[in-house]
Protein backbone atom coordinates (compact mmCIF):
# COMPACT_ATOMS: atom_id res chain seq x y z
CA UNK A 1 0.00 0.00 0.00
CA UNK A 2 0.79 3.38 0.17
CA UNK A 3 1.78 6.20 1.86
CA UNK A 4 1.03 10.18 2.65
CA UNK A 5 2.84 12.80 4.64
CA UNK A 6 1.23 14.91 6.61
CA UNK A 7 2.72 18.99 7.26
CA UNK A 8 1.30 20.70 9.42
CA UNK A 9 1.83 24.55 8.98
CA UNK A 10 1.31 27.15 11.59
CA UNK A 11 -1.20 27.34 14.51
CA UNK A 12 -4.48 26.47 12.67
CA UNK A 13 -2.64 23.50 10.55
CA UNK A 14 -1.24 22.26 13.93
CA UNK A 15 -4.60 22.11 15.36
CA UNK A 16 -6.26 20.46 12.92
CA UNK A 17 -3.20 17.99 12.50
CA UNK A 18 -3.90 17.34 16.29
CA UNK A 19 -7.80 16.38 15.55
CA UNK A 20 -6.78 14.56 12.41
CA UNK A 21 -4.26 12.08 14.14
CA UNK A 22 -6.32 11.70 17.16
CA UNK A 23 -9.12 10.66 14.75
CA UNK A 24 -6.75 8.32 12.80
CA UNK A 25 -5.70 6.31 15.19
CA UNK A 26 -9.77 5.95 16.83
CA UNK A 27 -10.53 4.87 13.65
CA UNK A 28 -7.40 2.66 13.05
CA UNK A 29 -7.98 0.65 16.16
CA UNK A 30 -11.69 0.58 15.46
CA UNK A 31 -11.47 -1.49 12.18
CA UNK A 32 -8.87 -3.81 13.49
CA UNK A 33 -8.11 -4.73 17.69
CA UNK A 34 -5.97 -6.72 17.05
CA UNK A 35 -2.86 -4.14 17.83
CA UNK A 36 -0.90 -5.77 14.73
CA UNK A 37 0.86 -3.49 12.84
CA UNK A 38 -0.31 -3.91 8.78
CA UNK A 39 -0.25 -2.12 5.59
CA UNK A 40 -3.30 -0.51 6.24
CA UNK A 41 -1.77 1.36 9.59
CA UNK A 42 1.22 1.92 7.93
CA UNK A 43 -0.21 4.83 5.70
CA UNK A 44 -0.14 7.11 8.32
CA UNK A 45 2.19 5.69 10.85
CA UNK A 46 5.35 4.33 11.45
CA UNK A 47 6.29 1.10 13.67
CA UNK A 48 8.93 1.83 15.90
CA UNK A 49 11.18 -0.56 18.04
CA UNK A 50 10.85 0.33 21.65
CA UNK A 51 14.15 -0.37 22.69
CA UNK A 52 16.62 0.52 20.02
CA UNK A 53 14.57 2.99 17.84
CA UNK A 54 14.77 1.55 14.53
CA UNK A 55 12.05 1.66 12.11
CA UNK A 56 10.07 -2.12 11.62
CA UNK A 57 8.30 -3.14 8.02
CA UNK A 58 5.68 -4.21 7.80
CA UNK A 59 5.97 -8.34 7.90
CA UNK A 60 3.36 -10.83 6.29
CA UNK A 61 1.96 -11.98 9.13
CA UNK A 62 1.72 -8.87 10.63
CA UNK A 63 4.24 -7.64 13.57
CA UNK A 64 2.61 -6.35 16.86
CA UNK A 65 2.72 -2.84 17.58
CA UNK A 66 5.50 -1.60 19.74
CA UNK A 67 5.81 2.67 19.26
CA UNK A 68 3.66 4.67 16.51
CA UNK A 69 4.85 7.42 15.01
CA UNK A 70 3.10 9.59 12.78
CA UNK A 71 4.31 10.61 9.36
CA UNK A 72 4.28 14.44 9.87
CA UNK A 73 6.59 17.55 9.38
CA UNK A 74 5.00 19.89 11.95
CA UNK A 75 5.99 23.91 11.48
CA UNK A 76 5.61 26.65 13.65
CA UNK A 77 6.98 29.78 14.24
CA UNK A 78 5.15 30.45 17.99
CA UNK A 79 5.84 27.73 20.21
CA UNK A 80 2.25 27.56 22.34
CA UNK A 81 0.31 24.96 19.80
CA UNK A 82 3.42 22.83 19.28
CA UNK A 83 3.82 22.20 23.06
CA UNK A 84 0.39 21.64 24.15
CA UNK A 85 0.17 19.16 20.70
CA UNK A 86 3.70 17.40 22.57
CA UNK A 87 1.70 17.29 25.95
CA UNK A 88 -1.52 16.00 24.16
CA UNK A 89 -3.19 12.60 24.43
CA UNK A 90 -1.49 11.97 20.42
CA UNK A 91 2.37 13.41 22.04
CA UNK A 92 3.71 10.44 21.84
CA UNK A 93 3.25 10.31 18.04
CA UNK A 94 6.00 12.74 17.78
CA UNK A 95 9.58 13.61 18.80
CA UNK A 96 10.41 17.17 19.71
CA UNK A 97 13.71 17.08 17.92
CA UNK A 98 12.01 16.82 15.03
CA UNK A 99 9.04 19.58 15.29
CA UNK A 100 10.34 23.01 13.46
CA UNK A 101 9.77 26.23 15.37
CA UNK A 102 10.65 29.68 16.77
CA UNK A 103 9.45 31.98 19.36
CA UNK A 104 8.34 35.14 18.03
CA UNK A 105 5.62 34.57 15.11
CA UNK A 106 5.15 35.96 11.95
CA UNK A 107 3.19 38.62 12.99
CA UNK A 108 -0.12 38.23 10.81
CA UNK A 109 2.91 39.01 7.48
CA UNK A 110 2.77 36.99 4.92
CA UNK A 111 6.19 38.84 4.00
CA UNK A 112 7.59 37.79 7.36
CA UNK A 113 6.38 33.99 6.88
CA UNK A 114 6.94 33.35 3.57
CA UNK A 115 10.93 35.63 2.79
CA UNK A 116 12.32 35.77 6.39
CA UNK A 117 11.16 32.63 8.00
CA UNK A 118 11.22 30.65 4.72
CA UNK A 119 15.06 31.64 3.83
CA UNK A 120 15.59 31.29 7.43
CA UNK A 121 14.62 27.44 8.03
CA UNK A 122 14.79 26.32 4.10
CA UNK A 123 17.24 23.67 4.96
CA UNK A 124 15.69 22.42 8.15
CA UNK A 125 12.26 21.93 6.45
CA UNK A 126 13.34 20.40 3.32
CA UNK A 127 15.69 18.12 5.21
CA UNK A 128 13.00 17.14 8.07
CA UNK A 129 10.25 16.43 5.05
CA UNK A 130 12.96 14.66 3.13
CA UNK A 131 13.79 12.25 6.03
CA UNK A 132 9.99 11.08 6.73
CA UNK A 133 10.23 10.75 2.88
CA UNK A 134 12.90 8.02 2.90
CA UNK A 135 11.13 6.13 5.78
CA UNK A 136 8.35 5.80 2.90
CA UNK A 137 7.97 2.29 1.12
CA UNK A 138 5.66 3.62 -1.80
CA UNK A 139 5.22 7.41 -0.83
CA UNK A 140 2.28 9.19 -3.31
CA UNK A 141 1.35 12.01 -1.25
CA UNK A 142 1.61 15.28 0.80
CA UNK A 143 -1.43 16.53 2.76
CA UNK A 144 -0.19 20.24 3.58
CA UNK A 145 -2.51 22.13 6.15
CA UNK A 146 -2.64 25.41 7.24
CA UNK A 147 -4.52 28.83 7.35
CA UNK A 148 -4.49 31.99 4.72
CA UNK A 149 -5.45 34.95 7.11
CA UNK A 150 -2.32 34.61 9.44
CA UNK A 151 1.41 35.23 8.47
CA UNK A 152 3.22 31.82 9.20
CA UNK A 153 0.19 29.39 7.53
CA UNK A 154 -0.27 31.62 5.06
CA UNK A 155 3.64 32.64 4.37
CA UNK A 156 5.20 29.65 5.39
CA UNK A 157 2.67 27.32 4.50
CA UNK A 158 2.59 28.55 0.90
CA UNK A 159 6.89 28.58 1.01
CA UNK A 160 6.84 24.68 2.44
CA UNK A 161 4.38 24.19 -0.42
CA UNK A 162 7.06 25.54 -3.09
CA UNK A 163 9.94 23.34 -1.38
CA UNK A 164 8.22 20.28 -1.85
CA UNK A 165 7.17 20.72 -5.51
CA UNK A 166 10.46 21.69 -6.27
CA UNK A 167 11.89 19.20 -4.54
CA UNK A 168 9.50 16.12 -4.45
CA UNK A 169 7.70 17.16 -8.36
CA UNK A 170 6.33 13.44 -9.18
CA UNK A 171 4.57 13.35 -5.22
CA UNK A 172 0.66 14.17 -5.35
CA UNK A 173 0.32 17.36 -3.20
CA UNK A 174 -3.29 17.82 -1.66
CA UNK A 175 -3.85 21.31 0.03
CA UNK A 176 -6.39 22.06 2.67
CA UNK A 177 -5.95 25.91 3.20
CA UNK A 178 -8.35 27.36 5.93
CA UNK A 179 -9.59 30.69 4.20
CA UNK A 180 -10.45 33.48 7.05
CA UNK A 181 -14.19 34.97 7.35
CA UNK A 182 -15.63 37.79 6.03
CA UNK A 183 -15.21 39.44 9.22
CA UNK A 184 -11.82 38.21 10.56
CA UNK A 185 -10.18 40.50 12.74
CA UNK A 186 -6.53 40.36 10.82
CA UNK A 187 -6.89 42.99 8.90
CA UNK A 188 -4.23 42.44 6.56
CA UNK A 189 -6.08 39.15 5.90
CA UNK A 190 -7.00 40.48 2.49
CA UNK A 191 -3.09 40.76 1.64
CA UNK A 192 -2.31 37.24 3.35
CA UNK A 193 -4.79 35.50 1.22
CA UNK A 194 -4.26 36.50 -2.13
CA UNK A 195 -0.15 36.60 -1.83
CA UNK A 196 -0.57 33.06 -0.59
CA UNK A 197 -3.32 31.85 -3.22
CA UNK A 198 -1.01 32.68 -5.82
CA UNK A 199 1.59 29.85 -4.65
CA UNK A 200 -0.73 27.28 -3.63
CA UNK A 201 -2.71 27.82 -7.09
CA UNK A 202 0.63 27.22 -8.51
CA UNK A 203 2.09 24.46 -6.76
CA UNK A 204 -0.87 22.59 -5.21
CA UNK A 205 -2.06 19.64 -7.23
CA UNK A 206 -5.68 19.89 -5.27
CA UNK A 207 -6.70 22.42 -3.48
CA UNK A 208 -9.24 22.17 -1.13
CA UNK A 209 -10.73 25.63 0.71
CA UNK A 210 -12.16 25.29 3.87
CA UNK A 211 -13.71 28.58 4.99
CA UNK A 212 -14.38 29.21 8.97
CA UNK A 213 -17.94 30.80 8.45
CA UNK A 214 -18.94 27.53 7.13
CA UNK A 215 -16.72 25.39 9.78
CA UNK A 216 -18.99 27.28 12.28
CA UNK A 217 -22.34 27.63 10.16
CA UNK A 218 -21.98 23.55 10.68
CA UNK A 219 -21.50 23.45 14.12
CA UNK A 220 -24.66 25.82 15.19
CA UNK A 221 -26.43 23.64 12.68
CA UNK A 222 -25.42 20.68 14.82
CA UNK A 223 -25.70 22.27 18.07
CA UNK A 224 -22.37 22.00 19.37
CA UNK A 225 -21.32 25.58 20.24
CA UNK A 226 -22.29 28.94 19.27
CA UNK A 227 -19.56 31.32 18.24
CA UNK A 228 -19.78 34.44 16.66
CA UNK A 229 -16.25 34.48 15.69
CA UNK A 230 -14.38 31.21 14.62
CA UNK A 231 -10.32 31.73 15.01
CA UNK A 232 -7.98 29.16 15.57
CA UNK A 233 -6.94 30.34 19.15
CA UNK A 234 -7.71 27.89 21.83
CA UNK A 235 -9.60 28.87 25.11
CA UNK A 236 -10.81 26.59 27.57
CA UNK A 237 -14.72 28.22 26.81
CA UNK A 238 -14.63 27.13 23.08
CA UNK A 239 -11.49 24.28 22.90
CA UNK A 240 -14.63 21.90 21.84
CA UNK A 241 -16.10 23.68 19.56
CA UNK A 242 -12.57 23.97 17.68
CA UNK A 243 -12.16 20.40 18.21
CA UNK A 244 -15.40 19.60 16.00
CA UNK A 245 -14.50 22.02 13.56
CA UNK A 246 -11.16 20.45 12.91
CA UNK A 247 -12.59 17.06 12.90
CA UNK A 248 -14.80 17.88 9.50
CA UNK A 249 -11.35 19.04 8.17
CA UNK A 250 -9.76 16.19 9.77
CA UNK A 251 -12.53 14.07 7.72
CA UNK A 252 -11.91 15.38 4.66
CA UNK A 253 -8.16 13.41 4.63
CA UNK A 254 -9.54 10.18 5.99
CA UNK A 255 -12.17 9.45 3.65
CA UNK A 256 -10.01 10.24 0.88
CA UNK A 257 -7.39 8.12 1.43
CA UNK A 258 -9.69 5.37 2.80
CA UNK A 259 -9.53 3.70 -0.22
CA UNK A 260 -5.63 3.20 -0.18
CA UNK A 261 -5.90 1.79 3.73
CA UNK A 262 -9.67 -0.18 3.20
CA UNK A 263 -11.21 -2.66 1.29
CA UNK A 264 -13.68 -1.73 -1.09
CA UNK A 265 -15.79 -2.66 -4.34
CA UNK A 266 -14.74 0.62 -6.70
CA UNK A 267 -12.06 1.69 -4.32
CA UNK A 268 -10.62 5.17 -5.58
CA UNK A 269 -6.63 5.79 -6.04
CA UNK A 270 -5.65 9.18 -4.36
CA UNK A 271 -3.99 10.16 -8.35
CA UNK A 272 -7.29 9.04 -9.98
CA UNK A 273 -8.41 12.12 -7.99
CA UNK A 274 -6.04 14.66 -9.23
CA UNK A 275 -6.16 12.94 -12.93
CA UNK A 276 -10.14 12.68 -13.23
CA UNK A 277 -10.99 16.16 -11.31
CA UNK A 278 -8.42 18.76 -12.41
CA UNK A 279 -9.06 19.16 -16.11
CA UNK A 280 -6.34 22.43 -16.25
CA UNK A 281 -4.01 23.68 -13.88
CA UNK A 282 -5.75 26.47 -13.16
CA UNK A 283 -9.04 24.29 -12.63
CA UNK A 284 -7.64 22.82 -9.03
CA UNK A 285 -10.14 23.85 -6.59
CA UNK A 286 -12.34 20.87 -5.46
CA UNK A 287 -15.40 22.61 -2.78
CA UNK A 288 -15.17 19.56 -0.33
CA UNK A 289 -18.96 18.94 1.49
CA UNK A 290 -19.42 15.89 3.97
CA UNK A 291 -22.89 14.03 4.59
CA UNK A 292 -24.40 13.23 6.94
CA UNK A 293 -23.14 15.78 8.99
CA UNK A 294 -22.05 13.33 12.04
CA UNK A 295 -23.51 14.31 16.14
CA UNK A 296 -25.17 12.13 18.37
CA UNK A 297 -27.79 14.19 19.27
CA UNK A 298 -28.60 14.09 15.58
CA UNK A 299 -30.71 11.37 14.23
CA UNK A 300 -29.06 10.26 11.26
CA UNK A 301 -31.09 9.84 7.86
CA UNK A 302 -32.74 6.85 7.65
CA UNK A 303 -33.09 7.02 3.37
CA UNK A 304 -29.88 6.82 1.33
CA UNK A 305 -30.84 8.88 -1.50
CA UNK A 306 -31.53 11.77 0.97
CA UNK A 307 -27.55 11.47 2.25
CA UNK A 308 -26.74 12.07 -1.70
CA UNK A 309 -29.11 14.97 -1.64
CA UNK A 310 -27.62 16.82 1.36
CA UNK A 311 -23.88 16.18 0.30
CA UNK A 312 -24.80 18.90 -2.82
CA UNK A 313 -26.76 21.23 -0.12
CA UNK A 314 -24.94 24.24 0.80
CA UNK A 315 -25.67 23.52 4.45
CA UNK A 316 -22.72 20.48 3.97
CA UNK A 317 -20.33 22.62 2.09
CA UNK A 318 -16.85 23.27 4.04
CA UNK A 319 -16.79 26.28 1.74
CA UNK A 320 -19.20 28.64 1.88
CA UNK A 321 -20.88 28.70 -2.17
CA UNK A 322 -23.67 27.53 -3.87
CA UNK A 323 -23.56 25.33 -6.53
CA UNK A 324 -26.00 25.93 -8.34
CA UNK A 325 -25.09 29.07 -9.18
CA UNK A 326 -22.03 27.34 -11.12
CA UNK A 327 -20.83 25.11 -13.71
CA UNK A 328 -19.33 21.69 -12.27
CA UNK A 329 -16.56 20.62 -14.64
CA UNK A 330 -16.02 17.69 -12.47
CA UNK A 331 -17.11 15.83 -9.21
CA UNK A 332 -16.16 13.18 -6.87
CA UNK A 333 -18.67 11.27 -4.88
CA UNK A 334 -16.08 9.21 -2.42
CA UNK A 335 -18.48 6.78 -0.35
CA UNK A 336 -17.61 4.39 3.11
CA UNK A 337 -19.93 1.55 4.34
CA UNK A 338 -22.22 -1.14 3.07
CA UNK A 339 -23.58 0.24 -0.28
CA UNK A 340 -24.31 -1.14 -3.29
CA UNK A 341 -22.74 -0.26 -6.76
CA UNK A 342 -26.59 -0.19 -7.61
CA UNK A 343 -27.56 2.02 -5.58
CA UNK A 344 -24.29 5.05 -6.44
CA UNK A 345 -25.69 4.35 -10.06
CA UNK A 346 -29.56 5.25 -9.16
CA UNK A 347 -28.44 8.18 -7.42
CA UNK A 348 -25.64 9.36 -10.05
CA UNK A 349 -28.48 9.07 -12.56
CA UNK A 350 -30.75 10.88 -10.26
CA UNK A 351 -28.60 14.04 -9.54
CA UNK A 352 -27.40 14.05 -13.32
CA UNK A 353 -31.05 15.40 -14.34
CA UNK A 354 -30.26 18.57 -12.07
CA UNK A 355 -26.34 19.11 -11.71
CA UNK A 356 -25.18 21.17 -14.62
CA UNK A 357 -21.97 19.94 -16.06
CA UNK A 358 -19.91 21.76 -18.54
CA UNK A 359 -20.76 20.90 -22.21
CA UNK A 360 -17.39 18.81 -22.61
CA UNK A 361 -17.82 16.41 -19.70
CA UNK A 362 -21.29 15.99 -19.50
CA UNK A 363 -20.36 12.28 -17.21
CA UNK A 364 -17.75 14.02 -15.42
CA UNK A 365 -18.70 12.04 -12.19
CA UNK A 366 -15.87 10.24 -10.49
CA UNK A 367 -17.44 8.05 -7.49
CA UNK A 368 -15.38 5.57 -5.09
CA UNK A 369 -16.75 3.33 -2.64
CA UNK A 370 -14.91 2.01 0.40
CA UNK A 371 -16.51 -1.20 2.33
CA UNK A 372 -15.34 0.10 5.80
CA UNK A 373 -17.51 3.20 7.52
CA UNK A 374 -16.12 6.14 9.56
CA UNK A 375 -16.58 5.31 13.33
CA UNK A 376 -20.45 5.15 14.88
CA UNK A 377 -22.13 6.12 11.31
CA UNK A 378 -23.19 3.28 8.76
CA UNK A 379 -22.19 4.91 5.58
CA UNK A 380 -20.77 8.42 4.35
CA UNK A 381 -20.06 10.28 1.53
CA UNK A 382 -17.76 13.03 0.54
CA UNK A 383 -18.22 15.17 -2.48
CA UNK A 384 -15.32 16.98 -3.99
CA UNK A 385 -16.57 19.25 -6.58
CA UNK A 386 -14.58 20.97 -8.95
CA UNK A 387 -17.70 23.67 -9.90
CA UNK A 388 -16.58 27.48 -11.37
CA UNK A 389 -19.25 28.72 -8.13
CA UNK A 390 -15.84 29.39 -6.26
CA UNK A 391 -14.84 32.73 -8.00
CA UNK A 392 -17.09 34.20 -6.45
CA UNK A 393 -15.40 33.56 -2.97
CA UNK A 394 -12.79 35.09 -4.91
CA UNK A 395 -14.43 37.83 -5.98
CA UNK A 396 -15.24 38.53 -2.59
CA UNK A 397 -11.57 38.28 -1.76
CA UNK A 398 -10.57 40.49 -4.38
CA UNK A 399 -13.06 43.32 -3.19
CA UNK A 400 -11.27 43.11 0.21
CA UNK A 401 -8.25 42.80 -1.16
CA UNK A 402 -8.74 45.60 -3.38
CA UNK A 403 -9.52 47.74 -0.86
CA UNK A 404 -6.28 47.97 1.40
CA UNK A 405 -4.83 48.31 -1.46
CA UNK A 406 -6.02 51.45 -3.58
CA UNK A 407 -4.79 53.03 -0.53
CA UNK A 408 -1.33 51.04 0.05
CA UNK A 409 -2.46 50.69 3.54
CA UNK A 410 -0.77 48.73 6.06
CA UNK A 411 1.62 47.67 2.43
CA UNK A 412 4.47 48.96 4.70
CA UNK A 413 4.75 46.44 6.72
CA UNK A 414 5.17 43.51 3.84
CA UNK A 415 7.88 45.82 1.84
CA UNK A 416 9.71 46.22 5.11
CA UNK A 417 10.61 42.50 5.04
CA UNK A 418 13.67 41.31 2.60
CA UNK A 419 12.96 40.08 -0.17
CA UNK A 420 9.54 41.43 -0.60
CA UNK A 421 8.55 44.16 -3.42
CA UNK A 422 5.77 45.64 -4.77
CA UNK A 423 5.54 43.31 -7.78
CA UNK A 424 4.88 40.03 -5.81
CA UNK A 425 1.80 41.70 -4.36
CA UNK A 426 0.74 43.00 -7.92
CA UNK A 427 1.37 39.71 -9.49
CA UNK A 428 -0.57 37.93 -6.75
CA UNK A 429 -3.57 40.36 -7.82
CA UNK A 430 -3.38 39.19 -10.99
CA UNK A 431 -3.28 36.04 -10.33
CA UNK A 432 -6.26 35.91 -8.40
CA UNK A 433 -8.18 37.99 -11.38
CA UNK A 434 -6.93 35.75 -14.12
CA UNK A 435 -8.34 32.64 -11.66
CA UNK A 436 -11.41 34.64 -11.61
CA UNK A 437 -11.65 35.11 -15.21
CA UNK A 438 -10.70 31.38 -16.29
CA UNK A 439 -14.07 30.95 -14.40
CA UNK A 440 -15.85 33.01 -15.98
CA UNK A 441 -14.70 31.61 -19.28
CA UNK A 442 -16.09 28.26 -18.08
CA UNK A 443 -19.34 29.53 -17.29
CA UNK A 444 -19.58 31.15 -20.44
CA UNK A 445 -17.73 28.12 -22.34
CA UNK A 446 -20.70 26.72 -25.58
CA UNK A 447 -20.17 24.10 -27.96
CA UNK A 448 -19.01 24.96 -31.31
CA UNK A 449 -21.37 24.04 -33.80
CA UNK A 450 -19.40 23.63 -37.39
CA UNK A 451 -21.34 23.28 -40.27
CA UNK A 452 -21.28 19.60 -42.46
CA UNK A 453 -19.49 19.73 -45.55
CA UNK A 454 -21.70 19.76 -48.55
CA UNK A 455 -21.12 17.31 -50.84
CA UNK A 456 -21.53 18.71 -54.44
Amino acid sequence: MTQSVIVQVGQCGNQIGAQFWSSALKEHSSYDESGYFSESVASFFRNVDSKSGQNLPVCNPPSQIQRLKARAVLIDMEEGVLNGLLHSNVGELFNSTELIKDVSGAGNNWATGFHFYGNHYREQIIDSIRKECELCDCLQSFFILHSMGGGTGSGLGSRTLSLIADNFPDVFRFVIPVYPSADDDVITSPYNTTLAMKQISEFGNCVMPVENQSLAAICQQLGTAKVDHIKHTVTESKEKAFNKMNSFVAKVILDITASARFDGSMNVDINEICMNLVPFPKANYLVPAIAPLYSPKIPQPRHLDAIFSDVFSNSNQLCKVDLRKGTFLSCALLLRGNLQVSDVRRNVDRLSESTKFIYWNKDGWKTGLCSVPPIKQMYSILSLANNTCIKYSFENLRSRFFKLFSRKAHLHHYLNVDGMDINQVQLAHESLTDQIQFYNEMDDAKPLHVARPKVI
